[in-house]
């Protein structure tokens, strides 16, 4: 199954290849265009990710903080903060499709633009509203608001930054430029846990759960600012440009049947990495017992093995293909699931061991997350890119990672059973390798599409 109306094309053909340009196409346009196109696609990427994991690591306090009234139990207070946290998830889908017809239509740097002003002013809002106790009822709903404005920022953000750097990548090193928008999650996701974990470390549980929990959000505001000036100074891609010269409509069916082929072929990547990355923390505090050190100590651990996976994995991803190096990352996750997890579950187990073992995890999640973006630009044409890769990753992130806490904190909830997140990631994985499989192993050769 394939979702390409092309014939063969090796990237070298460049421009003047019969599938469009695969980079910067003048000498004018040449390293300081991909390297600017790099930075600015990444920051948005890192400020995205790093108030979702802000949001999953304080979950708790979040809880106590805004949903949980008088009499209510905090498992239940639990859930309604990873309801939210889902409902955001399903509004990016919404906001792929609105901000992806924009940015195939307008351009990649104005709709970019707008992105991270919406999601800069929502994360900062959060840092300052009032809470259950102040206001009532109105404080979960506030919240709720401000992060669907998130979830719709946030599903405009992935496609356009991916566009952006694989566009503006040369030729042969797509893999590796697209890597950068997972790296960029990483560092996002690192950043949240630390963040996290030096405010647990130097404020008690009463002033983090008073107003210690607030200070990460409002960090956002001038990471925001330096990302508006990065965009600012940004060129329009060459693909972008040689494509509004002469417009024309995407198939409508073959961009649907790519978005459902591509999120299926990220669900293995949206389930293991929030399920490692971001819900680990509130499973090993609420089910394992662990402090809320500890747990993020073992998350800090995760994410740096997930960063320390993704450049390689993309570079190795433009020298052998996408499908070799992602097909295994999805079959080793699956098989590593169950022997993860009882590791962790095994109080005699020795600590080092089981930094090692989510550090490891991390990194197998990294394998996936390294050449995903390059895969998913190379499914669709420039004139669709922007919306299918977009709403592609939104739709496998809404339903994958979004209901991630809120899955296996219900499931264990009403089983018991402590194996819920390994049975999660060995489902989704064992389904996405078999999605990864129809790619062809050439892939990584052609032109992008035009």
């Amino acid at each position: 199954m394939t979702t390409s109306v092309h014939g063969p094309a090796d990237e070298s053909a460049g421009p003047s290849g019969s599938t469009g340009p695969t980079g910067p196409s003048s000498p004018a346009e040449g390293a300081p265009c991909s390297r600017r196109a790099l930075v600015a696609g990444s920051v948005g990427n890192f400020i995205e990710w790093y108030e979702f994991g802000v949001y999953g690591y304080f979950a708790t306090v979040i809880a106590a903080a805004f949903f949980t009234p008088a009499g209510g139990s905090e498992a239940e207070a639990l859930i309604r903060t990873y309801a939210s946290f889902a409902l955001a998830f399903f509004f990016r889908p919404v906001g792929a499709a609105l901000f992806g017809r924009v940015g195939d239509r307008v351009g990649r740097r104005p709709t970019l633009i707008l992105v991270v002003l919406l999601m800069t002013a929502a994360t900062t809002l959060i840092g300052l509203l009032p809470t259950y106790a102040t206001i009532g009822a109105a404080a979960p709903w506030l919240l709720t608001l401000l992060r669907i404005v998130q979830g719709l920022s946030a599903g405009g953000e992935f496609g356009g930054a991916v566009s952006l750097m694989t566009e503006f990548a040369p030729p042969g090193r797509r893999g590796l430029y697209g890597a950068w928008q997972s790296f960029t999650v990483a560092l996002g996701l690192l950043g949240g846990a630390g963040a996290a974990a030096l405010l647990a470390t130097v404020l008690t549980e009463a002033q983090l759960g008073a107003w210690g929990w607030r200070l990460p959000f409002l960090l956002t505001l001038p990471m925001g600012l330096a990302a508006l000036w990065l965009r600012l100074r940004l060129e329009e891609t060459p693909s972008f440009r040689q494509r509004r010269a002469a417009p024309a409509a995407a198939p409508a069916r073959e961009t649907v049947r790519a978005v459902v082929l591509g999120a299926g072929r990220l669900m293995g990547w949206s389930a293991a990495g929030y399920t490692f990355l971001v819900v680990m923390p509130s499973y090993l505090q609420s089910v394992l017992g662990a402090s809320f050190r500890q747990a993020l100590a073992a998350t800090v651990l995760a994410n740096a093995g997930f960063a320390a996976a993704i450049l390689p994995a993309g570079a190795l991803s433009d020298r052998v293909g996408r499908r070799a190096v992602m097909v295994s990352g999805a079959v080793v996750a699956a098989l590593a699931a169950f022997p993860l997890l009882n590791l962790l579950q095994d109080p005699a187990a020795p600590t080092a061991v089981k930094g090692l073992a989510v550090c490891g995890a991390g990194a197998v999640v990294g394998l996936l997350a390294g050449p995903g973006p390059a895969m998913l630009a190379e499914m669709f044409p420039t004139r669709a890119r922007y919306t299918g890769l977009g709403l592609a990753y939104a739709l496998a992130n809404a339903v994958f990672s979004g209901c991630a806490g809120l899955i296996i904190t219900e499931a264990v909830e009403r089983t018991g059973s402590a194996d819920i997140p390994a049975y999660y990631v060995a489902g989704t994985c064992a389904v996405s390798a078999l999605a990864l499989a129809t790619l062809r192993g050439d892939d990584h050769r052609r032109a992008l599409r035009d």
